[in-house]
Protein backbone atom coordinates (compact mmCIF):
# COMPACT_ATOMS: atom_id res chain seq x y z
CA UNK A 1 0.00 0.00 0.00
CA UNK A 2 1.53 3.31 -1.06
CA UNK A 3 1.74 6.08 1.52
CA UNK A 4 -0.46 9.04 0.70
CA UNK A 5 -0.17 12.41 2.36
CA UNK A 6 -2.68 13.17 5.11
CA UNK A 7 -5.14 15.69 3.65
CA UNK A 8 -6.11 18.69 5.77
CA UNK A 9 -8.06 21.92 5.53
CA UNK A 10 -7.40 25.13 7.38
CA UNK A 11 -10.29 26.49 9.37
CA UNK A 12 -10.58 29.87 10.97
CA UNK A 13 -11.93 30.20 14.50
CA UNK A 14 -11.74 32.32 17.61
CA UNK A 15 -9.45 30.94 20.34
CA UNK A 16 -11.21 30.47 23.67
CA UNK A 17 -8.26 29.58 25.92
CA UNK A 18 -4.56 30.15 26.35
CA UNK A 19 -2.28 32.97 25.24
CA UNK A 20 -4.24 33.51 22.00
CA UNK A 21 -7.63 33.77 23.74
CA UNK A 22 -9.98 36.09 21.84
CA UNK A 23 -7.82 36.17 18.68
CA UNK A 24 -8.77 34.73 15.30
CA UNK A 25 -6.54 31.71 14.62
CA UNK A 26 -6.04 29.14 11.86
CA UNK A 27 -6.21 25.47 12.72
CA UNK A 28 -5.53 22.43 10.53
CA UNK A 29 -8.20 19.74 10.52
CA UNK A 30 -7.82 16.31 8.86
CA UNK A 31 -10.19 15.69 5.96
CA UNK A 32 -10.79 13.40 3.03
CA UNK A 33 -10.72 10.29 5.16
CA UNK A 34 -12.42 7.14 4.09
CA UNK A 35 -13.57 4.32 6.30
CA UNK A 36 -12.24 0.82 5.67
CA UNK A 37 -15.02 -1.57 6.63
CA UNK A 38 -14.22 -4.65 8.69
CA UNK A 39 -14.80 -7.16 5.91
CA UNK A 40 -12.48 -5.29 3.50
CA UNK A 41 -9.86 -5.07 6.24
CA UNK A 42 -10.07 -8.82 6.88
CA UNK A 43 -9.82 -9.55 3.15
CA UNK A 44 -6.72 -7.34 2.90
CA UNK A 45 -5.08 -9.17 5.82
CA UNK A 46 -6.05 -12.52 4.25
CA UNK A 47 -4.25 -11.66 1.00
CA UNK A 48 -0.99 -11.59 2.98
CA UNK A 49 -1.66 -14.95 4.64
CA UNK A 50 -2.91 -18.44 3.86
CA UNK A 51 -6.26 -17.66 5.54
CA UNK A 52 -9.48 -16.52 3.91
CA UNK A 53 -11.09 -13.22 4.80
CA UNK A 54 -13.77 -15.07 6.77
CA UNK A 55 -11.13 -16.95 8.77
CA UNK A 56 -9.29 -13.72 9.59
CA UNK A 57 -12.58 -12.14 10.67
CA UNK A 58 -13.40 -15.16 12.85
CA UNK A 59 -9.98 -15.07 14.53
CA UNK A 60 -10.25 -11.32 15.21
CA UNK A 61 -13.76 -11.71 16.62
CA UNK A 62 -12.68 -14.64 18.79
CA UNK A 63 -9.65 -12.72 20.09
CA UNK A 64 -11.87 -9.76 21.03
CA UNK A 65 -14.42 -12.01 22.79
CA UNK A 66 -11.75 -13.88 24.77
CA UNK A 67 -10.01 -10.63 25.74
CA UNK A 68 -13.34 -9.17 26.94
CA UNK A 69 -14.04 -12.32 28.98
CA UNK A 70 -10.64 -11.97 30.72
CA UNK A 71 -11.28 -8.29 31.46
CA UNK A 72 -14.77 -9.10 32.82
CA UNK A 73 -12.98 -11.42 35.28
CA UNK A 74 -10.75 -8.53 36.41
CA UNK A 75 -7.67 -9.46 34.37
CA UNK A 76 -5.51 -7.05 32.39
CA UNK A 77 -4.96 -8.16 28.79
CA UNK A 78 -1.95 -7.03 26.77
CA UNK A 79 -3.48 -6.88 23.30
CA UNK A 80 -0.31 -6.90 21.22
CA UNK A 81 0.90 -3.69 19.62
CA UNK A 82 -2.52 -2.05 20.07
CA UNK A 83 -2.22 -1.65 23.84
CA UNK A 84 -3.55 -2.91 27.15
CA UNK A 85 -7.17 -3.71 28.02
CA UNK A 86 -8.16 -3.17 31.65
CA UNK A 87 -11.43 -3.22 33.58
CA UNK A 88 -12.76 0.12 34.78
CA UNK A 89 -15.95 1.57 36.27
CA UNK A 90 -17.41 4.65 37.91
CA UNK A 91 -18.17 4.77 41.61
CA UNK A 92 -20.65 6.98 43.40
CA UNK A 93 -19.42 8.77 46.52
CA UNK A 94 -20.81 7.39 49.76
CA UNK A 95 -20.35 9.24 53.02
CA UNK A 96 -18.48 7.11 55.53
CA UNK A 97 -20.78 5.82 58.28
CA UNK A 98 -23.98 7.24 56.72
CA UNK A 99 -24.77 4.34 54.37
CA UNK A 100 -23.12 1.00 53.85
CA UNK A 101 -21.31 0.81 50.51
CA UNK A 102 -23.22 -1.50 48.15
CA UNK A 103 -21.24 -2.36 44.98
CA UNK A 104 -24.44 -3.28 43.11
CA UNK A 105 -25.79 0.25 43.65
CA UNK A 106 -22.70 2.45 44.02
CA UNK A 107 -20.49 1.03 41.26
CA UNK A 108 -21.77 1.97 37.79
CA UNK A 109 -20.81 1.86 34.13
CA UNK A 110 -18.33 -1.03 33.99
CA UNK A 111 -16.25 -0.76 30.81
CA UNK A 112 -13.20 -2.12 29.06
CA UNK A 113 -10.57 0.63 29.02
CA UNK A 114 -7.97 0.64 26.24
CA UNK A 115 -4.62 2.14 27.14
CA UNK A 116 -3.20 2.56 23.65
CA UNK A 117 0.43 1.82 22.93
CA UNK A 118 2.23 5.09 22.23
CA UNK A 119 4.60 3.36 19.84
CA UNK A 120 1.72 1.95 17.77
CA UNK A 121 -0.55 4.98 17.83
CA UNK A 122 2.13 7.57 17.04
CA UNK A 123 2.23 8.02 13.28
CA UNK A 124 5.72 8.38 11.83
CA UNK A 125 6.84 9.01 8.29
CA UNK A 126 3.69 10.87 7.27
CA UNK A 127 3.45 13.83 4.93
CA UNK A 128 0.71 16.42 4.64
CA UNK A 129 -1.26 17.90 1.78
CA UNK A 130 -3.48 20.97 2.09
CA UNK A 131 -6.78 20.67 0.23
CA UNK A 132 -9.67 23.05 -0.23
CA UNK A 133 -12.53 22.75 2.23
CA UNK A 134 -15.60 21.14 0.67
CA UNK A 135 -18.36 23.59 -0.18
CA UNK A 136 -21.01 23.80 2.50
CA UNK A 137 -24.37 22.39 1.52
CA UNK A 138 -27.18 24.91 1.44
CA UNK A 139 -30.46 23.97 3.04
CA UNK A 140 -33.44 23.70 0.75
CA UNK A 141 -36.28 25.96 1.85
CA UNK A 142 -39.35 24.27 3.28
CA UNK A 143 -42.37 24.13 0.95
CA UNK A 144 -44.20 26.76 3.01
CA UNK A 145 -41.19 29.12 2.69
CA UNK A 146 -41.07 28.72 -1.10
CA UNK A 147 -44.66 29.84 -1.64
CA UNK A 148 -44.34 32.71 0.82
CA UNK A 149 -47.46 31.56 2.66
CA UNK A 150 -47.67 31.31 6.41
CA UNK A 151 -48.97 28.02 7.68
CA UNK A 152 -50.20 28.26 11.28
Amino acid sequence: MANRPLAYVLSERKANLGPMEGKIVLQARPTGRKRVDHRSFCDEVARATTFTGAEVEAVLRLAAEIAKRHVENGDIVEFGDIGTLTPSFQSKLVEKGAVEFNPNIHITKPVVRLSPSRKYFTLTGVSYERVEAPAKKTKKPKPSEESGEDNP
